[in-house]
């Protein structure tokens, strides 16, 4: 905790930029909460959020590979500043959806939503070695994501419950201000010299045109770290299951336990708590583990995950079903963290835009499928036989990833994440 508070008290980049990731969360999760609360009450149907799902996920998976290649071109700090901007207007726009809840509304602006989110969010992970120092760097990625998982718990119990005592309206007016609020927070951040630009070489008149020609730099980058072609493959393997995990979380709150949204709310909250715990033993941990021990803990974490959301699905008792799905998002807590913590080392900044959106983009189109599928299946089957498909789908990623390791086939990387001229960070601004 004291480190935490170090870097949030020395670091004004990184401060900057937390109080903003804690403000738009929180509000997201506000607006989470509302969506599929007001889908699922007026509609009664697991589709309809299969629906709203797809119609986030298909726009941030289209989305990807250009906000790569625009946030490894042009100035990060302005591109999520757009980002900001464009979503506060689409949030407002849900309020209209209260009066009229129709299904293709509430699909139309998810999706002018999460278009513009891979823009903001691989941002923030591609600036955050610029405005870390080597030696914060694992404390600013723990923090980040423990953070992300701490306002997704703080959100969904104060999102459902808000929607119970207020209305839909005050959650999505909410979200509107939250991305504001983010927009003025990375307006203040500042780095000298090239700032928060990429290095890179200078672009020819074809490749001005044609950016696809970048992207596909980036994917021959990728596939020539092994590590980080394992990391997105456990992605994708993740992800069948995922997708599926997402429709559920609302189906149970709001049709198998029958506790509306603020049961929802308790389900998501509770996920987040164990997202919150799974960082925080990441971080106590990291350092200290070999690159060797690293690569077993990511193994028992995908079988911690898929076995204990196995178990949430077939609680008959909500508050037994809330301490599996904690025990279950804890190990994808330190999962995710570790991993993010490798890439932060590694890639180069170069390449980070494009890296982390690909990552993005490909998780999303995975989770698609799950989610189409899953959505489909509530039609027929019951839940629970659901989600036990979908916890066995999630583990076998640790089958994958326990036999690349074996076979000697994720071998340690270089450490290019951190280039010397980004390790002057601390100073106000001073042009």
């Amino acid at each position: 905790m004291n480190a935490f508070l170090s870097l949030l008290r020395e670091n004004r980049n990184y401060r900057n930029t937390w109080v903003g990731q804690v403000v738009s969360e929180v509000g997201d999760h506000f607006n989470n909460i509302a969506v599929f609360s007001l889908a699922v009450a007026t509609t009664k149907s697991g589709l309809v959020v299969s629906g709203i799902m797809l119609s986030r996920a298909i726009p941030a998976m289209l989305a990807g590979p250009l906000a790569g290649v625009v946030l490894d071109r042009f100035d990060r700090k302005r591109v999520m500043i757009a980002s900001d901007l464009i979503r506060a207007v689409v949030a407002a726009g849900f309020i209209l959806t209260v009066r009229h809840p129709v299904p293709w509304m509430l699909y139309v602006l998810s999706g002018l939503l999460m278009l513009a989110s891979p823009f903001f969010t691989s941002g923030r992970a591609a600036i955050l070695p610029t405005i870390a120092t080597s030696e914060e760097l694992h404390t600013a990625n723990s923090l980040t994501q423990t953070t992300q998982w701490t306002t997704l718990a703080i959100g969904a119990f104060l999102g459902g419950t808000s929607v119970m005592q207020f209305g839909y309206e005050w959650a999505f007016a909410g979200n509107a201000v939250s991305f504001l609020i983010s927009a003025f927070c990375i307006s203040r951040l500042f780095l000298p010299g090239r700032g928060f630009r990429a290095p890179r070489r200078a672009l020819t008149e074809a490749e001005v045109v044609r950016p696809w020609h970048e992207y596909t730099e980036g994917l021959r980058y990728m596939r020539s770290v092994p590590l980080i072609l394992g990391l997105l493959l456990v992605n994708i393997g993740w992800a069948t299951g995922g997708g599926a995990a997402q429709i559920l979380f609302s189906v149970f709150g709001e049709i198998v336990f029958n506790r509306g949204p603020a049961g929802l709310g308790e389900i998501w909250g509770c996920a987040g708590i164990g997202l919150m715990c799974g960082g925080a033993v990441a971080y106590a941990i990291g350092r200290k583990l070999s690159f060797r021990n690293y690569k077993r803990t990511i193994i028992l974490c995908y079988i911690v995950h898929g076995g204990s959301y196995i178990l949430f699905s077939q609680m008959r008792n909500f508050y037994w079903s809330l301490v599996f799905i904690w025990l279950s998002r804890a190990g994808v807590g330190v999962s995710s963290t570790l991993n993010m913590w490798q890439l932060l080392r590694i890639v180069p900044d170069a390449f980070r835009g494009r890296v982390f959106a690909t990552m993005e983009s490909i998780q999303w189109s995975v989770m698609m499928v799950s989610m189409a599928l899953a959505g489909i299946a509530s039609q027929y089957w019951d839940p629970r036989t659901i989600g036990t498909i979908a916890g066995v789908l999630s583990s076998t990623t640790a089958i994958f990833w326990g036999w690349a390791n074996m076979t000697g086939r994720l071998p340690e990387p270089s450490r290019e994440g951190v280039a010397p001229e980004e390790i002057e960070v601390h100073g106000e601004p001073t042009a």
